[in-house]
């Protein structure tokens, strides 16, 4: 009896490696054969700029999209930041090592069109009879937009909003802005909310940011450069003066000066200041992009968030303010075949599916405007209303050359002019002594590229 259970144990070690033989080589074949599939596949490089929750999410996409066809293997490279990619790809294009799709930013568009290395994504759009850009939203088409063609496809965007500390105007009684805020309404808020706090809580703020400069001049309707912000022909000189800028630092400076608004100055420094005396109840009003709903959100678990539309002088209505981010591009110095492939993946990721969930993960808005119907953005919006105003601003906002950005390059540059210009202004120097200023240093910057080009100046 004891050498039959012997006999028996042995047997069961036997067959036990034998199964384990089976498996590894099993398991090894597997693995070869879908290497060797990968290997059939075209390789379609893309560099991109996201980290945190948005580069999970947008891995995950690259793993699916692979997985639900065998032609093409998207590989997915993390490159920097904007500035630091936006080099890389004009200086590696024509080699092999430069991407066949890339993302790049608002801050890009008219250097990449002219730097003469991309393919429109209109040439595709064309071409595709089962993809209806009209799905996607107009205003951020028009932003990646030059003479009528799609340049890139809108891909993480974003746009200017302000937030308000709800909990807080309920604490001391006072009345929220409406949706659609005039500065008046704004100003409202901010003075009661400090005389009410007995000054222990600052009304309003807007960050030194050319960018949000760009956005109230756009609201009124008016240009940040001539040629309607270079949409008609090439610019020549900035427009920082205008009905629209004077209307807007007027406000900041009233504000200013009646104790109400604080100024925590420029840059990344400014931004973490701003976010951390809102979140503590220091601060009541403040003006960001909407991407910044989320971190929000986390961060305001016992209080509730306000949120509106981007303001807009007395008297006037509402032009509309233009996107942030970035968008989809895809090189010319690739094969069809491979130029192909990453339109492929570009539709992909614009489906109303995949920018629902590009909404959820990221904060980014959803472009396509079949998301809304989706589950993903209904569940989302029932759950914290305040994420539906963005897209709901942006949806509401007819494009048009003044809301549709600056199509110049050196757009770095004028932010950081701007910046210069708005320090000044915030500390009570002349408006049109300090615009004049900047428009004069935007005006020797944009003579020199246009002249350095061999365009008209």
């Amino acid at each position: 009896m004891k050498n039959q259970k012997g006999v028996i144990y042995n047997l069961i070690i036997v067959l036990t490696v034998a199964f384990l033989s089976l498996l590894a080589v099993s398991l090894l074949g597997n693995k070869q054969a879908s290497a060797a599939d990968n290997s059939k596949r075209i390789k379609i490089v893309f560099w991109h700029e996201m980290t945190g929750p948005a580069q999970t999410q947008l891995n995950e996409f690259v793993k699916q999209f692979n997985k639900s066809q065998s032609k093409y293997q998207v590989v997915s490279q993390f490159e920097g930041t904007y500035e630091e990619a936006v080099q890389k790809i004009l200086n590696t294009h024509g080699s092999n090592t430069s991407p066949a799709v890339f993302q790049s930013a608002d801050i890009s568009v008219s250097q990449l069109y002219h730097s003469g290395y991309i393919t429109k994504v209109q040439k595709f759009i064309d071409k595709d009879k089962s993809f209806n850009v009209n799905d996607i939203s107009s205003v951020a088409r028009a932003f990646y937009s030059q003479k009528g063609e799609l340049l890139g496809m809108p891909f993480n965007t974003s746009q200017p909003v302000l937030y308000y500390n709800a909990s807080l105007l309920k604490k001391y009684n006072i009345t929220p802005p409406p949706m659609n805020p005039s500065y008046s309404d704004i100003t409202r808020v901010a003075k009661q909310l400090y005389q009410r706090s007995n000054k222990k809580v600052k009304g309003m703020t807007m960050e030194v940011y050319g960018w949000l400069f760009d956005q109230l001049i756009a609201n009124s309707g008016n240009y940040s450069v001539n040629n309607q912000n270079g949409r008609l022909a090439t610019p020549t000189k900035a427009s920082f003066i205008n009905s629209g800028s004077l209307k807007a630092m007027e406000w900041i400076q009233e504000n200013v000066k009646s104790g109400d608004f604080i100024n925590y100055g420029s840059g990344t420094n400014a931004s973490a200041n701003e976010m951390a005396a809102f979140l503590s109840g220091k601060l009541g009003i403040f003006m960001e992009s909407s991407a910044d709903i989320g971190q929000l959100t986390l961060g305001m678990k016992n209080q509730k968030l306000g949120v509106t539309y981007y303001p807009h002088a007395d008297g006037q209505k509402a032009n509309g303010v233009a996107i942030g981010g970035a968008a989809l591009w895809i090189s010319n110095d690739k094969s069809s075949e491979v130029q192909q492939g990453a339109w492929n993946f570009i539709k992909y990721l614009e489906s109303a599916k995949n920018q629902a969930t590009w909404q959820k993960a990221t904060g980014y808005l959803a472009l396509n405007k079949n998301s809304k119907k989706t589950k993903t953005l209904k569940n989302l919006y029932k759950k914290n209303p305040a994420l539906k105003v963005p897209s709901e601003q942006l949806a509401k906002t007819v494009p048009n050359n003044s809301n549709s950005g600056i199509f110049v390059e050196g757009i770095v540059q004028e932010r950081i002019i701007l910046n210069t210009a708005l320090d000044q202004i915030y500390n009570g120097s002349n408006i049109k002594s300090s615009l004049t200023q900047a428009e004069e240093a935007m005006n020797s910057y944009i003579k020199n590229n246009n002249r350095a080009n061999g365009w008209r100046y």
